[in-house]
C-alpha cells in the first residue's frame, strides 16, 4: 500500500494456461493477499479469467504496449512506423469516448489492408480501457506490464551466463537470489504513487484502507 515494488513469488510454468494461473492465484490468496485493485496483463491465456474467479473485484488491464506490439505482428516492415502512429492516438486518448472515435478512425485508414488490427482491438476492448478511468499523469502506473518486463530482462542476463542448470532446482534457487539482489534496489515508491492511491480511494471506496492514505 506504500507504492513499493515486491515479487510475490516464483513459479516455473511448464503450461500457462487457465488451471496454472488459477493455482498461482489462489496461492497468493491463501498467503494474504487479500484485494487486487487491477492486474496489468500481458495477455497470456487464461490469465484474466483466473484473476476474476479468485479476485472477483479485480479490473483486468491488458498491457498497451503488448497490444501495440501484437498489432504490428501483421504490420510489413516498411508500414510499421505509420501504423504505430495512428495506434498512439487510441490508447493516448483523454477519454474512452475519444478513445472509441479515434478507433474507427484507424478502422476506417487500415482495415483495407490489415483488417485484424482493430478486430483485435474491439476484441480486448473491455480490458484496454479501464486506465481511461484514472488522470493522465497516473495511468501509466497502470496501463503497462513495463516493470515486470524490466524484472525479466534481468533474470535472463543471470540464466545466459550460466548457460545450463543441473535440474530445475539450481536455476530457481538462482533467480530466487537474483530476485532478493534486484529487490535491494527497489527503494523508492511507483512514481504518482499517491495520486494514484487516491483516485484508487475514489473509485473503489471501502476497498481501500483509510489508514493508508493518511
Amino acid at each position: 500500500m506504500q507504492g513499493n515494488k515486491e515479487v510475490l513469488g516464483l513459479w516455473a510454468g511448464q503450461a500457462e494456461g487457465a488451471k496454472f494461473w488459477l493455482q498461482v492465484l489462489t496461492e497468493l490468496k491463501n498467503r494474504g493477499v487479500a484485494d487486487m485493485f487491477i492486474a496489468c496483463v500481458d495477455g497470456l491465456k487464461g490469465f484474466p479469467e483466473s484473476i476474476a474467479t479468485v479476485f472477483p473485484e479485480a479490473q483486468v488491464q491488458l498491457c498497451i504496449v503488448h497490444q501495440v506490439r501484437a498489432s504490428l505482428n501483421y504490420v510489413s516492415w516498411k508500414q510499421r512506423k505509420a501504423v504505430a502512429a495512428d495506434l498512439q492516438p487510441i490508447y493516448r486518448a483523454s477519454t474512452v469516448e475519444e478513445a472509441e472515435q479515434r478507433l474507427d478512425e484507424f478502422a476506417t485508414k487500415w482495415d483495407g489492408t490489415y483488417p485484424t488490427i482493430s478486430q483485435m482491438w474491439r476484441r480486448n476492448w473491455e480490458h484496454l480501457t479501464p486506465f481511461f478511468a484514472y488522470p493522465a499523469d497516473i495511468r501509466k502506473v497502470i496501463y503497462t506490464t513495463n516493470a515486470v518486463e524490466s524484472l525479466n530482462m534481468s533474470l535472463r542476463k543471470v540464466i545466459k551466463t550460466r548457460g545450463s542448470f543441473p535440474n530445475q532446482e539450481a536455476a530457481m534457487k538462482l533467480l530466487y537470489l537474483a530476485l532478493e539482489h534486484i529487490a535491494k534496489k527497489w527503494t523508492m515508491p511507483v512514481q504518482n504513487w499517491k495520486a494514484a492511491l487516491q483516485r484508487f480511494a475514489i473509485l473503489l471506496g471501502d476497498r481501500v484502507p483509510k489508514a493508508e492514505l493518511a
